[in-house]
């Protein structure tokens, strides 16, 4: 494979030292792909296209991707959103190795004071990250170029947390652990007293449910529902519920832990798969999610569908025994299940995910969208999930093969990210 950057050069201005890196290959855009050169600052300073359009690339050039976007991701390399900021921090630098480069750490029901305490650690990654971004700012006005170089380690963007339970149905847990709550009002001020969340699961049927939407939503906070038993009408309540505040819905894991869809009961999908206007995520590992029924999914809600990892701290680490939530879990042939056979969270990566999207049909321009540019406007994060110039220098690099052999987060490469992911893609199968 030939990898190519044409050049890496500083210049100064009067206020600001800043360095470009220029990259050479198939660059790709919401409406296909495109040879030619990104020029990377911070953001992205400028596209030099070379030649027309194309569906596809057609040689071995490297692919560049805007930088993904995960909405729903629990851990990875060993760590775990519940084990507080050290285990966001460890989950985020894997990520960030195939792809990632913003993630909302995800907590899983636990005691409240367990979650609440895994939100504040989440804030204080969040803060951390912020912090390290103004100080990188505040060096390069200084032309201070080593501490500009050499400081915080690169870790994805973290804008906010997920917060999967407890506010869901004991009777549709999936691999939860048995700790659901009602979202009584105080709870759920104590919930947004952290400042920190962005997404929140909440099963429509549970008492107190509109209520804590309609809380939810006017303080921005996106409303995906999941983990459920309602029936299409009580969804369309919440719903409704929701965007009169002013929300955004959203469901979770599509097809998972929420049953099916009949002609005459339709559910939690069909309401899911009827709403234009609603997002939702997929689990695309061959596990939880069949091809052809990703495949309708993205047919039913165009620009609308988001890829997610649901990923565990088992996530990069050899297969055999891990834990989500304190219950033992068992990782083979690629899949996470508790000891029932149920499937708890994936092994995932969002570099994965878009080979399986493509593996099952989609361009890669399309598969880009699932994974970047549909969950940055869910996130309402207009600043990414695009390769356009002005938008932050988030940036994938692909191979042939489509695994990474680059990223590039605020303009700054990842060291050591190179040939970290596999094309292989599990069969489907398995319970939720």
């Amino acid at each position: 494979m030939r990898q190519r950057t044409v050049a890496t050069r500083r210049y100064t201005s009067a206020m600001t030292t800043l360095e470009t890196t220029t990259l050479e290959g198939w660059i790709v855009r919401s409406h296909g792909v495109q040879r030619g050169r990104l020029v990377l600052g911070e953001r992205i300073e400028r596209i030099e296209p070379i030649g027309r359009v194309v569906p596809e690339p057609d040689d071995d050039a490297p692919r560049y991707l805007p930088g993904f976007v995960d909405a729903h991701v629990h851990g990875g390399g060993g760590g775990d959103t519940m084990d507080g900021p050290d285990g966001v921090r460890a989950a985020a630098r894997h990520h960030l190795k195939h792809g990632t480069t913003t993630l909302l750490p995800t907590t899983i029901t636990n005691p409240w004071p367990k979650v609440l305490s895994a939100l504040r650690g989440v804030a204080e990654v969040r803060d951390e990250i912020r912090e390290a971004a103004r100080e990188e700012v505040r060096a390069e006005q200084r032309a201070d170029t080593r501490a500009a170089d050499d400081g915080a380690e690169i870790l994805p963007d973290v804008p906010g947390a997920h917060l999967e339970g407890p506010f869901i149905s004991p009777a549709r847990l999936g691999a939860q652990p048995p700790e659901a709550l009602t979202p009584t009002t105080a709870a759920v001020e104590e919930a947004l007293a952290t400042r920190v969340v962005r997404v929140v699961t909440l099963a429509p049927e549970i008492d107190g449910a509109e209520e804590a939407a309609r809380a939810f939503a006017r303080a921005g906070v996106r409303v995906s529902l999941g983990h459920t038993r309602a029936d299409a009408d009580q969804v369309a309540r919440i719903a409704a519920a929701v965007r009169q505040e002013g929300g955004t819905v959203g469901f979770t894991h599509l097809f998972n832990a929420m049953g099916g869809m009949e002609g005459r009961v339709p559910g939690v999908v069909g309401a899911c798969l009827a709403d234009p206007d609603a997002f939702a995520e997929l689990i695309l590992d061959g596990h939880h999610v069949h091809p052809t029924s990703f495949l309708a999914a993205r047919n039913a809600k165009p620009g609308r569908l988001l890829l997610i990892t649901d990923a565990i701290r088992a996530c990069g680490r050899p297969e055999g025994t891990t834990e989500l939530g304190g219950q033992e879990v068992t990782v083979t042939d690629g899949a996470a299940r508790l000891a029932d056979g149920t499937l708890a969270g994936s092994v995932l990566t969002l570099d994965a995910a878009v080979r399986a999207a493509v593996a099952a049909g989609l361009t890669l321009d399309q598969a880009a969208q699932l994974a970047a540019g549909v969950p940055a406007r869910y996130l309402g994060l207009s600043d990414r999930g695009r390769l356009e110039t002005g938008l932050r220098a988030d940036v994938v690099e692909l191979d042939a093969e489509l695994s990474v052999t680059r990223v590039f987060a605020r303009g700054r490469a990842l060291r050591g990210a190179g040939a970290l992911s596999g094309a292989g893609t599990p069969p489907a199968g398995g319970r939720s």
